[in-house]
């Protein structure tokens, strides 16, 4: 088998687009559809074909990706798909869907004989835009080698973490996985709204904590595009994050975990997009903390 392949994508957003511009340098033959179609109409400045429709997309593929906004978005582009969909292709399936979702996604792969890749992601713009990603699979041993090309053309590095995508092993790694980023995300932009609340210089707390045990690059990086005001464009969206934010708590609480920090993160994330933040980086949930927005950052 050639490991030049016909791959579609759907769903060109900040990291649908960046995995679409990596296949089509790595060699393959990429198709890419988005709901908004002008939002993927760049991608063949890189060689990608733009499509109408799914069923355009994915008609002849050898694998489809799938990197929407949720889990019934994927449902909804798979099913539009459907008529042009053959069995036996591989369906990489990189939306973070939460538990629930991956068991209807799946499910639909098994009506249409397609062998289903659980396949999140960890990683944000710039990562995905190098082809640097840490991918999280699941997926049959014996069908890896038709999606090895895809995944080594999008991420630095595969983690398997099953046999069975069904089971959703890899969307429960990169719940937990999320967490941390969002809990850690909301402790940054607290920091600094807390600093300049009391009137000290967030650097100060930087300067403290320098090269200890409480110092955090991630820290450090989320704070800068507050206190640089560079927001945009985002490396990871308020409105995608707080999607991520309940998703996380629906799973700990279909576990029987409570999850406070979660459940405040979401709150504060989605308090941050009625603010007008959505489409800023997840770090833009600092301006949650004011009731009316500050003037200046820091």
């Amino acid at each position: 088998m050639t490991d030049k392949l016909i791959v579609s994508v759907l769903g060109t957003g900040i990291m649908g687009a960046a995995m679409a511009r990596n296949l089509a340098r790595a060699g393959h033959t990429v198709r890419a559809w988005n709901r908004t179609r002008a939002k993927a109409e760049p991608l063949t400045a890189d060689g990608v074909t733009v499509t109408g429709t799914p069923a355009e997309a994915v008609r002849g593929a050898d694998a489809v990706l799938t990197m929407v906004y949720d889990g019934p978005a994927a449902l909804e582009a798979m099913r539009e798909a459907a008529p042009a969909l053959r069995p036996g292709v591989a369906w990489v399936q990189s939306t973070t869907a939460g538990i629930d979702a991956i068991g209807e996604l799946a499910a639909f792969a098994r009506e249409h004989g397609l062998v289903f890749f659980d396949a999140p992601v960890l990683g944000t713009r710039q990562p995905a835009e190098a082809g640097r990603l840490t991918v999280l699979a699941a997926g049959p041993t014996e069908h890896r080698d038709a999606v090895n090309p895809v995944l080594d053309a999008v991420g630095a590095r595969t983690v398997w973490t099953g046999e069975d995508g069904a089971a959703g092993s890899a969307t429960r790694l990169k719940l937990v996985a999320n967490s941390w980023v969002i809990a850690a995300t909301a402790a940054a932009g607290e920091v600094l709204a807390l600093s300049e609340g009391l009137g000290v210089d967030p650097h100060a707390f930087f300067e403290l904590i320098a090269d200890g045990p409480l110092d955090m690059g991630y820290l450090r990086a989320k704070a800068s595009l507050v206190l640089e005001d560079r927001l945009t464009p985002a490396q990871f969206g308020v409105a995608t994050a707080a999607k991520d934010a309940r998703l996380i708590v629906e799973a700990g609480e279909s576990a029987g975990v409570r999850l406070d920090v979660a459940a405040a993160s979401a709150e504060r994330l989605e308090r941050a997009a009625a603010q007008g933040h959505a489409e800023e980086d997840m770090a833009a949930a600092y301006f949650a903390s004011f009731d009316d927005q500050p003037s200046e950052n820091g």
